[in-house]
């Protein structure tokens, strides 16, 4: 009897409407759109309105993913939800958007690993179907970084936008694809790398720390650089060694997009062939956790996975942490297409479920 494997049946993203560019932002700190495109990447990252939440981003990329498996929400037996930015700090995240989806027999938790927590988030969702304890489960990652920036700071406002994405884990029985190898990694001696040091028990909320503007996101530029390309090209080498293949295996690298620079030194250090690198830091920043799921979905949607394909996804965040996995596509990527001209309310490309063969 074939061993169940987690394969990934369902993918869908949610970016918020609005669109904050480089120039916009040079009118509220000093910068200037080519200080920030060359040293990041970064033209433009979206924001999150008013009335959004977590819940809210998670729930719209969840719904995607559930709605492309063909997957009704009741069938769903575990919601995961990777962030490091939750409505609350309880209840948790997970329980709200498995509310939210009407996904009314599954369990709901969070996971922290900041940047990283997609991967992590994959991890787990992988070895709750695997031991067969759950068949269906979604792993999520999103974060809403834009409430925890210092926007004097342009060290850390100019970096990060908001976002999900999400996939379905479904159970395989027949042995074939999915997630083939999982490397996780952490450093705590990066404490103080990326860092928001207010609103948990080491220091409470209390008038000195908004003062000493302690809930704010703070970042060591240089340190945080010089971890995640080594920890990036380690844990990268060390999935796919796990996973019996060698670098020129892989089809396609789907990395954290955290810095444009960070992404090319990657890549120069491992010899990977810059086509074969999915970039999409210009348009949405760094979303932190949604960062991963987001990239897949886009890679998806525009043509760049077909079933087969062997997919790098890797990752580095805070604490230190950082993640790589290996998936060995199988789903019809068909059944998610952009609809030219057609955009929804989150100002994404539409991305609609339809039979194979039919976009």
């Amino acid at each position: 009897m074939s061993a169940t494997r987690a394969v990934v049946t369902g993918w869908g993203m949610y970016a918020p409407a609005r669109i904050m560019t480089n120039d916009e932002l040079s009118r509220i700190v000093d910068t200037s759109d080519e200080w920030i495109a060359s040293r990041t990447g970064i033209r433009e990252r979206r924001i999150a309105a008013d009335d959004e939440t977590t819940t809210t981003l998670a729930t719209n990329a969840a719904r995607d993913a559930l709605a492309v498996a063909g997957v009704d929400p009741t069938e769903v037996d575990l919601v995961l939800v990777a962030t490091a930015s939750p409505d609350y700090l309880m209840p948790a995240t997970g329980v709200l958007v498995a509310r939210d989806l009407g996904a009314t027999r599954a369990a709901g938790f969070d996971l922290n690993a900041a940047c990283s927590g997609f991967l992590f988030g994959l991890a787990a969702g992988a070895a709750f179907v695997t031991s067969g304890m759950y068949r269906q489960v979604v792993v999520v990652g999103v974060d809403l970084l834009s409430r925890y920036l210092d926007w004097t700071d342009r060290n850390t406002c100019v970096l990060f936008g908001d976002g999900a994405g999400a996939v379905l884990l479904s159970a395989s029985d027949d042995g074939q694809g999915g997630l083939v190898s999982i490397r996780l990694f952490s450093d705590g001696t990066g404490e103080e790398g990326i860092i928001i040091p207010g609103g948990g028990t080491a220091h409470p909320a209390t008038e000195e720390t908004v003062r000493d503007r302690l809930h704010f996101m703070r970042m060591a530029g240089k340190e945080v650089y010089r971890y995640a390309t080594r920890q990036l090209a380690e844990t990268t080498q060390a999935a796919v060694a796990d996973a019996g293949l060698r670098m020129g295996d892989i089809d396609l690298f789907l990395y954290h997009q955290a810095n444009i620079r960070i992404l090319e030194t990657v890549r120069d250090l491992l010899g990977i062939e810059a086509e074969k690198v999915y970039v999409n830091i210009d348009r949405y920043g760094n979303t932190s956790a949604a960062s991963v799921p987001m990239a897949l979905a886009e890679a998806v949607a525009t043509g760049r996975v077909q079933i087969g394909d062997r997919i790098l996804m890797g990752a580095f965040g805070a604490g230190y942490t950082a993640g790589a996995a290996v998936l060995e596509w199988t789903a019809d990527p068909t059944r998610a297409f952009l609809a030219p001209g057609e955009q929804t309310r989150a100002g994404q490309p539409r991305r609609e479920p339809v039979t194979a063969g039919s976009a």
